[in-house]
């Protein structure tokens, strides 16, 4: 009897902590056994890595603000314009490297702004975040007119989001390489260490000498930076930027990130849970294309996916009291 129970404990551990995995796995199962030819191929797998490599940098981000126990509401408009002001720059015939960099540099500090306006004056995150978001769609409708940008933008500026390292993208060599280096950050560093106990008891944290308003600071900052590299990267690969072109990003981003949240750590945001949380939504829209289901439908699995997530994530919780 006893033997029977701490089986039964073992496998709600097992399924609260690898479970979103475990159902990430059957999604692959089901869309295989529905469509053996179109998705279950090696070229698709490739196409669903370059898929996801947006969202995996965007969300990553995403990720570094909610251990602090913040929101980024301004994430989308943010990749919006690192997209369109490296193109705007390309187009002007500044080298490749600054047309790259000067949108994340720009981007930097336009979260660290916001996090200095969060913590200076006591602001909640979604407005001061989501008031610059509007200001940010604002100036990109100020730099391109309202249209996409895309005459005259040199053949060097698909680089990065065009071409192939022995038959697989760059996108994604480039979404493994930011996903280990920021697991790195957060799991093995004392910068990681203090944002997470930020996100424990902010509190505790300040009287544990943790300098809690810098440290919130340079969580929106790399937040903003790696979603304007989003931008820049999806400018790269479509050779054109359109001022709204990252706004539908937002909400792909926070439910990936509520996803990781369920995975390998339970109710903690981690950088792998992102990651699988990426990979699931991705692998989604990409059997539901194939399946000719409609593309609205996908918004509404997003948005169903965000909510239950939430609800386990709370559920959890719960019994854990």
């Amino acid at each position: 009897m006893v033997e029977t129970t701490r089986r039964g404990f073992a496998s709600i551990r097992f399924l609260r902590t690898y479970g979103t995995v475990v159902a990430g796995l059957l999604i692959v199962l089901v869309f295989a056994v529905l469509s053996p030819d179109s998705f279950a191929s090696l070229d698709n797998a490739i196409n669903i890595s370059r898929q996801i490599s947006f969202l995996v940098i965007i969300a990553l981000g995403a990720t570094l603000v909610m251990s602090v126990g913040e929101f980024d509401l301004s994430v989308g408009a943010v990749a919006s314009f690192g997209g369109v002001l490296s193109a705007k720059m390309a187009v002007a015939g500044y080298p490749i490297p600054i047309c790259m960099l000067a949108p994340l540099a720009a981007s930097l500090i336009i979260g660290f702004v916001n996090g200095w306006i969060v913590t200076r004056f006591r602001v909640l995150s979604f407005i001061t975040t989501l008031a610059m978001g509007t200001i940010l769609g604002g100036l990109n409708f100020k730099l391109t007119g309202g249209a996409t940008v895309f005459e005259n933008i040199p053949d060097s500026f698909r680089y990065l989001g065009q071409t192939e390292w022995g038959g697989l993208p760059l996108l994604s060599f480039l979404m493994l390489f930011m996903t280990v280096l920021f697991w790195y950050v957060m799991a093995h560093t004392p910068f990681g260490r203090k944002l997470y106990a930020i996100g424990g008891n902010e509190s505790a944290s300040r009287i544990a000498g943790v300098h809690v308003a810098r440290n919130k600071n340079a969580a929106f900052a790399l937040c903003a930076m790696l979603a304007a590299l989003t931008g820049v990267l999806m400018a790269s690969r479509l050779g054109s930027a359109h001022p709204t072109a990252g706004d539908g990003m937002f909400l792909s981003a926070y439910a990936a990130a509520f996803l990781g949240m369920t995975s390998f750590k339970e109710g903690i945001p981690n950088i792998w849970g992102t990651f699988v949380g990426a990979a699931i939504i991705g692998i989604l829209a990409n059997g539901l294309t194939i399946l000719e289901v409609p593309t609205y439908m996908q918004d509404v699995i997003t948005g169903c996916i965000v909510i239950s997530a939430v609800l386990s994530q709370k559920l959890g919780r719960e019994r854990k009291r």
